[in-house]
C-alpha cells in the first residue's frame, strides 16, 4: 500500500529538494538520451552512463542507480503503449531503503539530497498513523503536486494471509450506466458520479472563458476557483470506487467466493476510435474501471480472497442459462434460444463468473462453446 503523507519542510530544505528533484530529472533526460533507445533493462543502463550520472549532476551511488531504474521502467511502458518516452519533469524521485528511513518516534523521515541527509517532519494524520505504525518501510517517492507542496509517497508493505478455501465464482461486470453489477445481484449505479463529472465540467468551462477574458480580478478569482476545484472529482471518483471495491470483497469474504473480473484493457482506446461528439467522448475517457479493478485486487490479496481476470469476449451477448449468443440493446438482454429477456448486466455478471469457473478447472474448460476459447492464458492472481 502507498502511504501519502505531506512534508513540512523548511523553505531552506525544500530549496535542497528542488535541487535535487532537478538533477534526478536532469540525469534521467541525460540517460534516455545517451543510451539506446531499445533497451530497457536497468542494469545495462546502469553500466553505460552511472559514472556520467554522479560526475555531472552530483547524485550520489543510490539515486543514480534509482534513475536508471526509472528511464527502464519508462522505456518498458513506453514500449507497451508504443509510445516514446516524455521528457522527464523536475517533480518526483525514487528513494529506496539505503537513502531513505522513517522514523516513527518523532514522525520525521530521512530523505537523501545533493547536500547530504535532511530530517524532514511529516504531517500524518490518524489515517497514516495507523498505517505507519510498526512498520519499517524502505522505499518511496518523493512528489512535487500541483499545490507547489513536497508529499512522500511511502510504500509499506505486509505479508498477505493465506487465502481461504473457495466454494463459488461471483462474477462482476462493470460499465459506466453501472458501475459494478455482481452475479449474486449487488449493483451500483452510475448516475451519480455521471451528474457529477457533468456538473465539474460545466463548471470549470465557465470559469475557464472567464480566466480568459474579463477584468485582471475576475481573472485571478477564476484561477483561484479553478485550482481549488482541482481534484475534487478525481478524490470523489476514488472514494466511490473504494466503497464498491470494499463491499465486493466483503461479500466475496463472506461467501467463500472467487472473485472474477473482466480484462478491459485498451478499451478507451478501442472506443476513441468511433465517431462520438465531444460530451460522450469526456464521460467515456473519464470512466475508472482501472481503478476500481486494482482497488479489488489489492482489497482481495489483503484480506485473503481469490481474485481472478478473465477475457471479456462475448460475454455481453450470451446467454447464462443456455450459452447461446442473443441479442442485448441497452438495458435488456433476448435469448431467440430461451424466448426470456433479462437485465443486460446481470446476465453478462453471471456469464463472467461462468468463465472463472471454467478457467479455474484444474482438467480445463468445461463449457463447449466457442466463448472461452483461448481463455486458459487469461491472467489469474
Amino acid at each position: 500500500m502507498t502511504i501519502v503523507c505531506k512534508l513540512n519542510a523548511a523553505p531552506e530544505q525544500v530549496a535542497k529538494l528542488d535541487a535535487t528533484a532537478q538533477a534526478f530529472a536532469d540525469a534521467c533526460n541525460y540517460a534516455n538520451q545517451v543510451v539506446k533507445t531499445g533497451i530497457t533493462s536497468k542494469a545495462t543502463i546502469q553500466a553505460e552512463v552511472y559514472g556520467d550520472l554522479r560526475a555531472r549532476f552530483g547524485l550520489n551511488a543510490n539515486l543514480a542507480v534509482r534513475a536508471c531504474a526509472r528511464v527502464g521502467m519508462n522505456r518498458k511502458a513506453a514500449k507497451t503503449k508504443k509510445r516514446p518516452v516524455k521528457e522527464f519533469q523536475a517533480s518526483s524521485i525514487d528513494y529506496d531503503a539505503r537513502i531513505f528511513s522513517f522514523r516513527e518516534s518523532d514522525w520525521t523521515v530521512s530523505l537523501s539530497t545533493l547536500e547530504g541527509r535532511e530530517r524532514i517532519s511529516i504531517q500524518a494524520a490518524n489515517y497514516q498513523r495507523g498505517k505507519l505504525a510498526g512498520q519499517s518501510p524502505t522505499s518511496a517517492q518523493l512528489c512535487k503536486h500541483k499545490d507547489g507542496l513536497y508529499y512522500l509517497h511511502i510504500q509499506v508493505k505486509k505479508t498477505p494471509p493465506d487465502p481461504k478455501p473457495y466454494k463459488r465464482f461471483v462474477g462482476v461486470d462493470v460499465g459506466r450506466r453501472k458501475i459494478a453489477v455482481t452475479s449474486d445481484g449487488q449493483e451500483w449505479s452510475g448516475k451519480g458520479i455521471s451528474d457529477i463529472r457533468d456538473r465539474y465540467a460545466k463548471q470549470r468551462a465557465v470559469l475557464q472563458r472567464k480566466a480568459a477574458k474579463g477584468t485582471r480580478s475576475t481573472r485571478r478569482r477564476c484561477r483561484q476557483l479553478l485550482k481549488r476545484l482541482s481534484g475534487r472529482e478525481r478524490r470523489f471518483q476514488a472514494w466511490w470506487n473504494h466503497t464498491v471495491s470494499y463491499r465486493i470483497v466483503k461479500r466475496a469474504v463472506e461467501t467463500s467466493a472467487v472473485i472474477v473480473l473482466e480484462d478491459l484493457t485498451g478499451i478507451r482506446e478501442r472506443t476513441n476510435q468511433q465517431p462520438r461528439n465531444k460530451t460522450e467522448r469526456r464521460r467515456s475517457n473519464s470512466w475508472a474501471n482501472y481503478q476500481l479493478r486494482g482497488f479489488i485486487e489489492y482489497k482481495s490479496v489483503r484480506d485473503g480472497a481469490y481474485c481472478m481476470v478473465v477475457r471479456p469476449h462475448y460475454s455481453s451477448q450470451t446467454h447464462h442459462a443456455c450459452l447461446h449468443i442473443g441479442d442485448r440493446r441497452g438495458e435488456r438482454f433476448f435469448c431467440p434460444n430461451c424466448q426470456v429477456v433479462e437485465d443486460a448486466d446481470h446476465n453478462a455478471s453471471k456469464v463472467i463468473s461462468l468463465i472463472g469457473a471454467a478457467v479455474a478447472q484444474p482438467r480445463g474448460p468445461w463449457l463447449s462453446c466457442e466463448i472461452v476459447a483461448g481463455l486458459q492464458k487469461a491472467p489469474t492472481l
